[in-house]
């Protein structure tokens, strides 16, 4: 690994059962992220997926990238076009800096409307695995 890598592409979809299972699963309870009706009234198209979810699909895109050994030491996100139920994000990224073990990359999660989340993830991956793995 090295500075200038780009990572292979994760494409998700979009789905309810995603985002609703993702707010349950982090206990965000707010009605935008499971109720469309009340999402609506508040002015929204549809549900949307909260951050909590979005953090975990960076935190496995970057484990799926580098190995089940990459440590996740900083994920530091922003979120921006909201991810609504039929779209598609597609999670990229590239390696701005390696120092030893322990790499910076930088992530971008486009959807249809635009970027949904952008940011960096510091990530450590062992230079050896542990005995008996491969």
């Amino acid at each position: 690994m090295k500075a200038g890598d780009e990572l292979p592409p994760l494409t998700v979809p979009i789905t309810r059962t995603l985002i609703v299972a993702g707010a349950v699963a982090s206990r965000d309870y707010q009605d935008v992220h499971h109720d469309a009706e009340l999402a609506k009234e508040k002015g929204s198209p549809d549900i949307f997926m909260n951050i909590l979810t979005t953090n975990g699909l960076v935190g496995r895109y970057i484990t799926d990238c580098l190995g089940e050994h990459a440590v996740l030491r900083k994920v530091a996100i922003r979120l921006g076009a909201p991810n609504y139920p039929g779209d598609t994000m597609v999670l990229s990224g590239s390696v701005t800096s390696v120092d030893g073990g322990t790499a910076l990359v930088r992530v971008i999660g486009a959807n249809g409307i635009g970027n949904h989340v952008t940011g960096t993830v510091t990530v450590t991956v062992p230079a050896t695995l542990p005995e008996g793995e491969a």
